[in-house]
């Protein structure tokens, strides 16, 4: 399968009116309505670490990869389908492409909505009420399982739908998700970040910069150093950032990697160790015993798990 590099120095935006182009794969702005289609394919500028005052509704059509959402590090595959709350950082980078050379024409479906009209509806309509935990949920991100096809029927229809038929698709896909008791929530503090454009762009060149050479070995003290930073100072700043320590996040990054071998390989456990930048059997043990809560060796074995 063919290996694409995604972690290009293009700084992200965070997105904002100026931002929303129709090239980029934005639907013509409304003169009314607060629901907004979205689909891009792969390699594309929007890919980045990012937040925005929207809910977003995400829903992986191609390729695989790793997603990051508030502090949770994970990998993606087509078919994933997942609700981000206001404020909350997210990206999905592709590391996996199905055709060597081929850039993915979708690879995006999304809806984002803003949460202030269906506050202030619920107020008034006591069904709409019924939704508002839900909402509440994805301020840490929730992952759905078992309705991406339906979903993103719905989607569909939404994208060639307007005014009140839109609004009715809408409610009827919210009633579907508000409902879906097959989920799970992602990121383990609710991020809210409100950072300023600089840095957001500094942020989005590390996390490009460890996904890129994790299987390498380094130091935070060489990080800091590469970035402009005192030790110290790079520490404190990467975990308010992110939510994780620099080291935990290194390490989850690796262990997601040695995940994915451990299923799709029949490598040594011990070569997928050194493969993905651990120095040693004993630490690599350790820590993918701390992520994934048993061992490597039971986690091949029971190849069904999610990861």
């Amino acid at each position: 399968m063919y290996k694409h590099n995604e972690t290009s120095p293009r700084p992200p935006e965070r997105e904002s009116e100026f931002n929303r182009h129709p090239d980029l794969g934005y639907e013509e702005k409304l003169e009314e309505g607060f629901i907004r289609f979205l689909e891009h394919g792969a390699p594309h500028p929007l890919i980045r670490w990012h937040f925005h005052e929207e809910f977003e509704l995400h829903l992986i059509t191609s390729t695989f990869g790793k997603v990051f959402v508030g502090d949770y590090i994970g990998n993606f595959q087509p078919g994933q389908l997942v609700m981000t709350g206001p404020h909350l950082p997210h990206n999905w980078i592709s590391t996996d492409y199905p055709d060597e050379g081929e850039k993915v024409s979708i690879r995006d479906k999304v809806l984002q909505f803003n949460p202030e009209p269906l506050h202030k509806a619920a107020e008034l309509i006591p069904e709409l009420r019924q939704v508002l935990p839900f909402l509440e949920r994805a301020a840490n991100g929730i992952e759905f399982y078992g309705i991406s096809s339906d979903v993103e029927a719905l989607m569909d229809r939404i994208k060639v739908s307007s005014g009140l038929q839109r609004m009715a698709l809408f409610t009827e896909l919210l009633a579907m998700l508000s409902q879906h008791q097959n989920y799970r929530l992602l990121s383990s503090v609710q991020m809210q970040s409100r950072d300023n454009q600089k840095r957001l762009d500094q942020i989005s060149e590390i996390v490009d910069y460890v996904t890129e050479n994790f299987a390498s070995p380094f130091s935070m003290a060489e990080v800091a150093e590469k970035f402009g930073m005192s030790e110290s100072r790079f520490s404190r700043y990467f975990r308010k950032a992110t939510g994780n320590t620099f080291t935990d996040f290194v390490n989850r990054i690796r262990i997601n990697k040695a995940s994915q071998l451990l299923l799709e390989t029949e490598q040594y456990i011990s070569t997928i160790c050194y493969n993905v930048g651990f120095n040693n059997v004993a630490n690599f043990n350790r820590r993918f015993m701390e992520v994934r809560g048993m061992t490597p060796s039971e986690f091949r074995r029971n190849g069904k798990l999610r990861y």
